[in-house]
């Protein structure tokens, strides 16, 4: 769990869903979270393990139970992005992976103007903190950092800094 960099066509926005705010007593638009795959190779794994299921080759430890019980219900295409041509992701988007993976930032064409705009717009590192440019740029060149660290038994740090 923590901060990642996802590589998205140019124009990508990523979709948004209507979601209970029970706080305010409303609904509102919220990032549909997403993980970084499309949903074919998902659906043909779990088919593929359900398959096995079926031939009876299942942990012992599961006697009682149906696949859905023991395995969950099959992937839900809602929640994985786009199966994209490599050649159409050439720009950069920071994620949060603390869920599926929601976007922190808009998508740039380079590590240094990610970085950039996550430094001049405060984003989260990890709850409240924030980065550096230094910390945000050696994530968007290397794809991920943890959302906290603990160095030496001291406070936890956000892991774009920590790293």
């Amino acid at each position: 769990m923590g901060r990642e960099v996802r590589r998205v066509p140019a124009k990508w926005q990523h979709p948004k869903i209507e979601r209970p705010n029970y706080l305010k007593g409303c609904m509102e638009k919220r990032y549909q979270p997403m993980y970084d795959q499309p949903f074919a190779p998902a659906m043909r794994e779990w088919y593929e393990s359900w398959q096995a299921w079926e031939r009876g080759e299942r942990p012992e430890s599961s006697d009682g139970y149906t696949y859905w019980e023991w395995s969950g219900h099959p992937p839900d295409p809602d929640y994985y992005r786009p199966d994209w041509p490599d050649a159409e992701r050439t720009h950069l988007m920071m994620y949060e992976d603390t869920s599926e993976g929601t976007p922190i930032s808009p998508a740039f064409e380079t590590p240094e103007e990610l970085a950039r705009w996550l430094t001049d717009n405060g984003a989260s590192a990890f709850g409240d903190s924030t980065g550096s440019y230094e910390g945000w740029l050696r994530v968007a060149q290397g794809g991920w950092a943890p959302s906290a660290v603990s160095i030496d038994g001291g406070p936890l740090v956000s892991g774009v800094d920590a790293l």
